[in-house]
């Protein structure tokens, strides 16, 4: 009985780590794997390196006496002696200043012993100066990143693998492209769309396969995307929306950027922030009813549709609750600072900030209810057609 256990125990492992795959699903990750390595090494339009050389160094002294401390926040200029740990200046002792400027979210309070991530300047092969960038986080980011992939490799096998993979290519993507074409001023709600467009595609035929389970969770994550896109467009008006919520808005438009519409920025953010939950409403339905075809292949389209619904219903009433925790979690101490000054409520519910919250939060919602039907209908007709 224990070896029976144990043997059945031993199959499902061995198809948990299973690594059979297509021919199409191998050339699609070559592809993907290329595709990374190019985006990797192309280089960054507004990088300042040609400029700047970048290291660690380790804080060695601090004199505080020109800091002023009024109530919490601290105003003034410290004065460190940095001693650099990496690169050809290794063990050299540098003085740098450091201004705090009262904000507490872009200050930096140094203390002896402190491992900070600087910039250097050389002047004329001559005279080096030293900036403090903020404290070296790399270390710990690096450790962190790496055990969610061995994490995730352990859980999901070779599904984990590719998962890793998509994500680093839509990481890439949007650091690469997206980002450097907004700040080139190209439409910001169209050039998103198509990019969010084409990475729901990698990531969903990536992971799911080129089979009709991928293509149903596709179209139904393609269409849950574009009702958000028009929603959006069509309540911006209304909501009278000002792209100023979002966070150093206004100091990309005093860097030289005044030609954006910060607007569209926002527009594009919502469906840029609801479209992970939309990727995994249309997964998990196509996913659902896949199993239900493998287990009943006599079953009708109607009924096929109408068990796409019930799947449909149950994952949009976490979903919408996800989105909002996930809005509400980056504004959690504006809502704080709102009740702890005793805004009116129907106040608060007209202000700029959170009135922007509200239409995040709807409008994603919208794209998350309406893509699970829009799933379920179309995996209904696609599951039960006849291969070709």
């Amino acid at each position: 009985m224990i070896q029976k256990k144990t043997s059945s125990f031993h199959l499902h492992l061995k198809e948990h780590f299973r690594t059979e795959i297509t021919k199409k699903e191998m050339a699609f990750i070559i592809i993907l794997l290329a595709a990374n390595f190019v985006l990797f090494f192309i280089p960054n339009p507004y990088d300042a390196s040609d400029r700047y050389q970048y290291t660690v160094g380790k804080v060695i002294s601090v004199d505080n006496s020109q800091v002023g401390q009024y109530g919490i926040i601290r105003q003034g200029t410290q004065f460190a002696e940095i001693q650099i740990l990496k690169g050809k200046f290794k063990d050299k002792v540098l003085e740098t200043h450091n201004n705090l400027i009262g904000k507490m979210e872009l200050d930096k309070f140094l203390k002896t012993g402190d491992k900070v991530y600087c910039e250097l300047y050389e002047k004329n092969n001559e005279q080096l100066y030293l900036n403090v960038v903020d404290f070296y986080r790399l270390g710990t980011e690096g450790l962190l990143f790496s055990i969610f992939i061995i994490l995730l490799i352990v859980f999901a096998g070779w599904i984990g693998v590719k998962t890793v993979l998509s994500f680093s290519t839509s990481l890439l993507v949007v650091w690469k492209i997206m980002i450097p074409l907004f700040l080139e001023g190209f439409d910001p709600v169209l050039l998103a769309f198509f990019i969010v467009l084409g990475l729901t595609s990698i990531v969903i035929f990536l992971v799911g396969g080129f089979e009709k389970k991928g293509l149903v969770a596709f179209l139904g994550a393609g269409s849950g995307i574009l009702i958000t896109l028009v929603l959006s467009q069509l309540f911006s008006k209304p909501f009278i929306i000002n792209g100023s919520v979002l966070p150093f808005s206004e100091t990309l438009l005093n860097s030289g950027f005044a030609h954006l519409n910060i607007n569209k920025l926002f527009l594009a953010s919502v469906f840029i922030g609801s479209s992970g939950a939309v990727m995994d409403i249309g997964m998990d339905i196509a996913a659902s009813m896949k199993e239900v075809v493998d287990k009943h292949p006599e079953i009708s389209v109607k009924d096929l549709m109408f068990s796409g619904f019930n799947v449909g219903r149950a994952v949009v009433g976490t979903m919408s609750t996800t989105l909002l925790f996930a809005y509400a979690g980056g504004y959690l101490t504006l809502l704080m600072a709102f009740m702890a000054q005793g805004v009116n409520t129907m106040a608060m519910l007209n202000i700029n900030y959170f009135s922007s919250e509200i239409f995040k939060t709807v409008i994603g919602s919208f794209g998350l209810v309406l893509t699970a039907p829009f799933t379920a209908v179309i995996g209904a007709f696609i599951f039960k057609a006849k291969n070709k």
